[in-house]
C-alpha cells in the first residue's frame, strides 16, 4: 500500500506564536514529527504543507520535502484540514504520484512511541477500515454516559439520551478521544466523502506517556518537561 505522509505546518499559530519552527528542547517542534515519520518503514513519501517561508527553510535544512507552497487561503484560522490535505493530494497526483492513503501527522502532537506510526499502518491495512485514528481512553468521570447536557427547558439530561444513568463505573463502556498523533485515511474517502473518518473508523491506543497536544503556552511548558522526561528514559 502506498501511503503519503503529510505534515501540515502553517505560520500563523495564535496560541504559541511561530509554534512549528519554535525550538523545543534543542530542536524545532516540526523536527519531532519528521523524525517519527522518517523512522517509519511503511510510509511511501513524507511531505510538508506550509505557506510560511521560515518553516519551509527549517524543513529544507532537515531534509523534509516541500513540493509546493500552500496557498494563503488554506493557511488561515478558518481553513479546514481536509482542504489542506486535498490540495496536497491534487498537487502530488498532478506531478504523477498516486497513493492509496494519507497519513496526517500534526506537529502539535510531537511525541510518538517508537514504531507507533507503523503499528497504526499495519492495523489499518489488516482491518481494511476507511480510517485509523490514534486515541486515548476517556477517564471514567468524563465518560459520555456520565456526562449531562442542557435540554430545551434549561434542565440537564444524560448526553447519550438514556433515561437512567449507569450507576457503576465497572459497567461503563469504554470511550475514546482523538489524541491528534496519527490520522490515516483512504484516498477515495478523503476525495469522495471529504472526511478523515469514512464509514468504518479503526483505532489504535496511544501510550499516554507520550500524549501531548500543544495549543497554548501552558501546553508548551508541559511539552518542555515531557521532552526532558522522554530524553532521560
Amino acid at each position: 500500500m502506498k501511503i503519503l505522509a503529510i505534515i501540515p505546518a502553517r505560520g500563523g499559530s495564535k496560541g504559541v506564536p511561530r509554534k512549528n519552527s519554535k525550538i523545543l528542547n534543542g530542536k524545532p517542534l516540526l523536527q519531532y514529527t519528521f523524525e517519527a515519520a522518517q523512522n517509519s518503514k511503511l510510509l511511501t513519501d513524507i511531505i510538508l504543507s506550509s505557506e510560511d517561508s521560515e518553516i519551509i527553510e527549517v524543513a529544507d535544512m532537515m531534509g523534509l520535502k516541500v513540493p509546493f507552497i500552500r496557498p494563503q487561503e488554506l493557511a488561515t484560522d478558518t481553513a479546514s484540514s481536509i482542504d489542506v490535505v486535498l490540495h496536497a493530494i491534487d498537487y502530488m497526483e498532478n506531478q504523477g504520484f498516486f497513493y492509496d492513503a494519507v497519513c496526517l501527522l500534526q506537529p502539535s502532537s510531537p511525541f510518538r512511541e517508537s514504531g507507533f506510526i507503523d503499528k497504526a499502518i499495519e492495523k489499518f491495512i489488516s482491518q481494511k477500515s476507511d480510517s485509523m485514528l490514534s486515541v486515548l481512553k476517556v477517564p471514567h468521570e468524563f465518560n459520555p454516559h456520565w456526562v449531562f447536557e442542557q435540554d430545551k427547558n434549561g434542565n440537564l439530561k444524560i448526553a447519550t439520551g438514556e433515561k437512567e444513568i449507569i450507576k457503576r463505573r465497572q459497567d461503563l463502556p469504554s470511550a475514546y478521544y482523538r489524541d491528534g498523533s496519527v490520522y490515516i485515511t483512504k484516498i477515495d474517502v478523503l476525495k469522495n466523502q471529504k472526511s478523515f473518518y469514512g464509514n468504518s473508523i479503526g483505532y489504535i491506543e496511544s501510550d499516554s506517556n507520550y500524549s501531548c497536544n500543544i495549543d497554548t503556552m501552558s501546553d508548551w511548558e508541559l511539552a518542555e518537561k515531557k521532552a526532558l522526561e522522554l530524553n532521560n528514559k
